[in-house]
């Protein structure tokens, strides 16, 4: 059985949207205002690309890394790596050419059936809507939160709001880092 990962950079009130300025939205880019940039704090980062196995995202996630992540040195291991695209209305046609073997899945079923298979963990990137559905789904295995020091009010959040039995969470792995980021690792109690 496969590991399925969420790795995001989180508000303190749940934002996952825009951390880049992909968006546009008045609040895009936060990751880069108001906090100091302390090379620690992102070690998660490259540990993640190391023990990575495959990658997964959403359509819309697939369309805004795919257009900057296959030529860029600090994430080319992601490039040899298998991905995954959750999505219906993709085609093999939407596709970029120079990112690696890259499959479409249909729904949460064909997730859970990848699930199943034989090899490492497989790390989800963005794609806010997805992981709710995964969560929702029982799908995901563990969190990987870097949490900024900023409340943003309006954007995608990474947690569903949907009225379901608790998820339980076990802490395995945190620290606190000068700029005020906190790395929060967490196991989902199955």
């Amino acid at each position: 059985m496969r590991t399925l990962i969420s790795t995001a950079f989180i508000s303190l009130d749940g934002v996952v949207d825009s951390p880049g300025g992909e968006e546009g939205y008045r609040n895009s880019g936060w990751t880069f205002k108001g906090v100091d940039f302390v090379p620690e704090a992102f070690e998660i980062k490259g540990r993640e690309q190391e023990e990575a196995a495959a990658m997964m995202m959403g359509r819309t996630s697939y369309e805004a890394f795919s257009k900057v992540w296959p030529g860029m040195a600090e994430f080319a291991r992601y490039k040899t790596l298998p991905k995954y695209v959750v999505s219906t209305t993709m085609t093999e046609d939407d596709l970029v050419d120079d990112w690696g073997d890259t499959t479409i899945l249909r729904s949460l079923e064909e997730v859970a059936e990848l699930k199943r298979t034989e090899g490492g963990p497989i790390i989800v990137h963005g794609s806010a809507s997805l992981n709710r559905d995964l969560s929702d789904a029982h799908l995901i295995d563990r969190y990987h939160l870097l949490v900024f020091p900023v409340l943003l009010g309006a954007g995608k959040r990474l947690f569903s709001t949907t009225d379901k039995d608790a998820q339980h969470l076990k802490l395995v792995e945190h620290e606190a880092y000068s700029n005020g980021l906190q790395k929060n690792v967490f196991d989902v109690v199955h």
